[in-house]
Formats: structure tokens, sequence, C-alpha cells
């Protein structure tokens, strides 16, 4: 174990496996998600549950070998929904020539990350926006826990409102939250993942009925399936000039996205140095994009880093080992699929709300003296979980933190960078978004 340095990051290999066993826990739903999504654009829902998984343990161990860093990687959500409902419903590409597209996209950050470019972007974050970041992704994915559970449900007048206290998938994950708070409070280590073992347990009470009947442990994977999505992207067909513009929209959500899980992650985990850079980040970004080219090689969507990897963070996990962890769980998933599939949403959902409690904190980190610093991060920070986005709400941020700074006469502290992506995010804005 001497590879990734344990007692160099205070960590050891029991915390690392509880680390990964959670961050595995809280990401699983990706196998059975990214093939029901993809397969809305015509592809084969067998074959991309193979693919999902393939490139998940792609990206994963190239980010634990490259740069030892606690983080997975799976096919992004969104980027998933963009690919099938946007590009192949929504402009009649084939799912074929898309999938040229995102392996033309990954070689595009291959290329990037190499110059430096991507890290250079990922560090000129200025240190209130990466802590605004860090807050805004902890109030996204407490969100998504909150919608996940039926918590937080939708309705026409308000577009959200709370759900219905007392129904069995609510109770579960409220349970499943409490169980959480009181073992974390206690300091009991993995207390992410024995809540979440709690809750499904929680879940088979009868009456409740929210886990799933048990059918079984072992199904073996149609490696015929796989074949149907394996090696079949139209690189021809992506290459043709009306595409730039779809080339040019997955580039864009897909660097802000990884950049902002990186930047947000690592301030929870304590990754970045004295000047508020993430160091080896041009390896993550690499590691990011071989993830990319790999998942489009196999037959899925863009490959980005995992915001639920925070809670493997929060659950001690410190290294790389971790997402060896995490890619020996969803290697045995293609195997013990109906075992996997036992765990429910409710369940789950605690633990990203959890995760968010923890990742909030990071406010303390803005200057809340300098209204310049705090009106920039306050806008990123509430547009991601309102406009469901990681990039938009890093997009807004950029926009207003130039412009703050530059009208009140202190434009000479912002990096020449930041007045570049502000003005890029203000023409994706108008011309592409």
């Amino acid at each position: 174990m001497g590879f990734f340095k344990l007692k160099e990051n205070n960590t050891n290999v029991r915390t690392e496996i509880i680390a990964g066993v959670t961050t595995f826990m809280t990401m699983a739903y990706i196998i059975f998600v990214n093939p029901s999504i993809l397969g809305d654009a015509g592809m084969p829902w067998e074959g991309v549950f193979m693919a999902t998984i393939f490139a998940t343990i792609l990206g994963t161990l190239c980010m634990a070998f490259l740069t030892n860093y606690p983080f997975a990687l799976a096919p992004g959500m969104g980027l998933n929904a963009f690919f099938a409902y946007a590009v192949v419903l929504g402009m009649g590409v084939s799912w074929q020539v898309a999938l040229g597209i995102v392996l033309l996209e990954g070689l595009i950050f291959i290329v990037l990350s190499i110059l430096p470019v991507r890290e250079a972007l990922v560090n000129s974050i200025p240190m209130g926006l990466k802590a605004a970041i860090s807050a805004g992704i902890g109030l996204f994915i407490a969100f998504i826990g909150l919608q996940n559970a039926g918590i937080i449900v939708a309705d026409q007048a308000t577009l959200v409102t709370f759900g219905k206290f007392t129904s069995p998938t609510v109770l579960v994950a409220l349970a499943g939250l409490l169980l959480m708070g009181v073992l974390q409070a206690l300091k009991v280590k993995g207390a992410l993942l024995w809540g979440i073992l709690g809750a499904t347990l929680i879940g088979m009470i009868p009456g409740l009925n929210v886990t799933p009947a048990f059918q079984g442990v072992i199904a073996l994977p149609k490696m015929a399936d796989w074949n149907k999505v394996l090696l079949q992207l139209d690189l021809k067909g992506a290459l043709d000039i009306s595409m730039i513009g779809v080339i040019f929209a997955f580039l864009f959500v897909d660097l802000f996205d990884t950049a902002g899980t990186l930047v947000g992650v690592s301030t929870q985990a304590g990754f970045l140095d004295k000047k508020g850079n993430l160091p080896r980040a041009g390896r993550a970004l690499l590691a990011d994009a071989i993830g990319t080219v790999g998942g489009a090689v196999f037959g899925t969507s863009t490959v980005t880093t995992y915001v639920e990897s925070a809670a493997g963070v929060a659950a001690g996990g410190r290294t790389g080992l971790t997402g060896i962890v995490v890619s020996i769980l969803f290697f045995l998933a293609l195997f013990f699929r109906p075992l996997v599939g036992m765990v429910p949403g409710a369940a789950t959902a605690p633990a990203l709300v959890m995760v968010g409690t923890m990742m909030v904190t990071n406010i303390t980190k803005i200057n809340w003296d300098d209204f310049t610093e705090v009106l920039p991060a306050f806008v990123c920070m509430l547009t991601m979980p309102l406009a469901y986005s990681i990039s938009h709400g890093i997009a807004i941020g950029f926009i207003f933190y130039p412009l703050v700074k530059l009208l009140t006469g202190r434009g000479k502290e912002v990096h020449w960078l930041v007045y570049l992506l502000g003005a890029l995010f203000i023409l994706y804005f108008v011309f592409i978004a």
C-alpha cells in the first residue's frame, strides 16, 4: 500500500475501504439510471449497463493511479440527458454519431490537459468562488437527496414543495438521516455507510416495503448485448460541420462540471494548497478525459468526476485506494446486480443530505466583510441547486465576479483568465445555452 501513501495522508486501509464502499453505495444508482436514459435514445439497455460499469472502472482507476485522489468517475448525470434528449431525440442525431462527438470531446480534453490549459482554468478560480462552489455543490446534492427521498417534490404553482410526510419512502429516508446524524455526531467510523445499510433494513419492515424484494444474488452479464454498443461510434458523422455547436456544448458543460466537482470536493477534503490551488489538477483532468474517451468506445455518454465522491471523503477517504475499492465494487456489480439493486433510493438519499451538510460549511471561508466577494459567491452557490446545474452556477459566479470588481475600481485584483471566462460565459448564455 506504499503507493497510496496512507500514513502521509492520515488514513489507513480500513478507512479507505469504508470510504470506497460509501462512495459506491451513493453512486451505484448510475448503473441503472444511465441505461434507462440512454435507452430512450434507442441504445440497448444491457449493453449500456455494461458500458457504464466499464467506463466507471476505467475513469476511476485512472484517477486513483494518476493523482492518488479518492475521486470516482462515471457517466455524468445531465450530460447523459443532454446526449439522449437534446442531441439524439431533439436534433435527430443518431446515437452512434453522438458517441463519436463524445469521443472527439474527450480527445480535445486530453490535449488541453496535457498542455495544462484545463489546470490553469481550474487554478484561476478565485478562492471566494472556490468556497462558494463547494458550498453550492453541497446545497445541490442535498437538494438531490431530498428529491430522491420524496421529501421535496414538484409543484405546479411553486415549482417545489414539501412531500407527503407519512409516505413510506419519506419515513425511511428521515429514519436513515436521523441514524446517520446520530452516528456522525458520535464520530462513528463509516456513519454514512451504516446509515445506508440501516435504512435499507428499515425499508424491509412490513407496511413500508420500500426495499425491493430479494430477487437472488447473482445474475451473469450478457456479453453479446455489450457488442451492440461497443465500438459503435460514428466518428465520420461527428466530424460534420453541423456538429460544431454540439461539440462545443459538450465541451463547455463537461469542463465546468468536472472543474466544479474537483474544486468543491477537494476544498472539503483539504487538498487545496496555501494558494488555493489543487495539486495534480492536470492529472485529475487527464483522468477525466481518458474516462470520456474510453466511455465513448465502450458505448456510453461523457464520463466525469462524481460529486458523490464527497460521501467517501466525508467517510475519511483521502487516497486513490478509495477509488480502487469503488472500481472493484462496480466490477462485482456486473455479477451481483440483483443484490446491488436492493438498496433503495430512500436509503442513499439521506447520505447525500449529510454530505451536503458537511460541504456547506465551506461558506465560512468566504470573506463576508467584502461584498465584491460575497455577491458572486452567493449567486454562484444559489444558482447550482435552483438551476440544477453545477456549470451554470460557476458561469454566473464568473460573470458577476469580474464585473463587480471592475465596477468598484478593483479590477486589478482579478486574474485575466477570469475576465476571459466571464466573457465566454456571457457568449455561451446568449448564443448557445
